[in-house]
């Protein structure tokens, strides 16, 4: 394979076009066609198929892309390791998965110790589902993943749960909408507009359970599986909200909102899933002790 042929692909799938990769490499509109199209024959399928003006990637192409966009990661990483080892300086790449249903916020509190740890640490952090995330933990893609639920039995990865805390759950509206609420809570959210996490985050199915219980029936207006974006509703008076109640202050004084109320029935557990039984690995342990002792504690 010609890699060059490669990277012209490669930049011109993110670019969106040919004309605006041509600008990033500083080549001809047709100098990057055919390079495309030298690569297009050598694999015998079309990578780019014309939408209007416009190209778009066919499913080959995105095969492709994928594949493109771990080579070229890679190179960058040689690269950067090469230079650094050049420099006599030792860099420690800690690779991360953070579960999409773990709250943002949540995400970065606990990982932000991983850079204090007094050695130069370069972290290399990802999103994605539970189970794909744990798929890399056990190819050695991942040192650690974060997620809001331990990593069940019946999986046949060879990790280890380490659990890092829980927090009771708050909840949040905007000053307008907290005017409009009657009675005592959680009474009174009853026929309010409401945003709830979507169907994988774990304290779903007890939020379900304790509106049942109280005999609560809010009005559902969203379902989010990005707790970012369920705030940023919220906060524009789309309905009320549910975060942990460690990060409640910060809540409070970033999106302008009040809380309403607060349930200890309701709780987020958070744990770290790595292959290591006993955590050696210094992010980790800067990681669990931090969480322990702070955040959590």
């Amino acid at each position: 394979m010609n890699y060059k042929h490669l990277l012209y692909f490669w930049v011109t799938a993110k670019a969106g076009g040919i004309m605006r990769a041509g600008e990033q490499l500083h080549t001809t509109p047709q100098t990057l066609s055919g390079q495309i199209k030298l690569l297009e024959e050598w694999l015998g399928r079309k990578l780019f198929k014309k939408a209007g003006r416009n190209l778009e990637l066919t499913e080959d192409g995105r095969l492709a892309l994928g594949y493109a966009d771990q080579i070229f990661t890679l190179g960058a990483e040689l690269e950067a390791a090469v230079r650094k080892a050049h420099e006599g300086k030792k860099v420690l790449d800690f690779k991360v998965g953070v579960a999409d249903s773990v709250t943002k916020s949540i995400a970065y509190r606990l990982l932000e110790p991983a850079l204090s740890i007094g050695e130069p640490v370069r972290l290399i952090c990802s999103e994605g589902k539970f189970p794909d995330l744990l798929a890399q933990l056990a190819m050695n893609r991942l040192d650690l993943v974060i997620a809001d639920e331990p990593m069940s039995r019946r999986l046949s990865v060879r990790a280890f749960n380490h659990p890092l805390g829980g927090t009771a759950m708050s909840f949040f509206c905007t000053p307008a909408l907290k005017s409009q609420l009657r009675g005592k809570f959680p009474q009174c959210l009853n026929g309010q507009p409401m945003l709830i996490q979507g169907s994988q985050a774990s304290v779903r199915q007890q939020l379900e359970g304790w509106l049942t219980r109280h005999a609560v029936q809010p009005h559902i207006v969203g379902e989010f599986d990005d707790g970012a974006l369920m705030t940023a509703f919220g906060r524009k008076g789309r309905g009320v909200f549910m975060a942990p109640t460690v990060m409640e202050a910060e809540t409070v004084q970033q999106f302008g909102v009040k809380v309403i109320g607060r349930s200890e029935e309701l709780r987020e557990e958070f744990y770290a899933v790595s292959v290591e039984k006993r955590i050696t690995h210094p992010c980790v342990v800067a990681i669990t002790a931090a969480a322990r002792g702070q955040l959590f504690g």
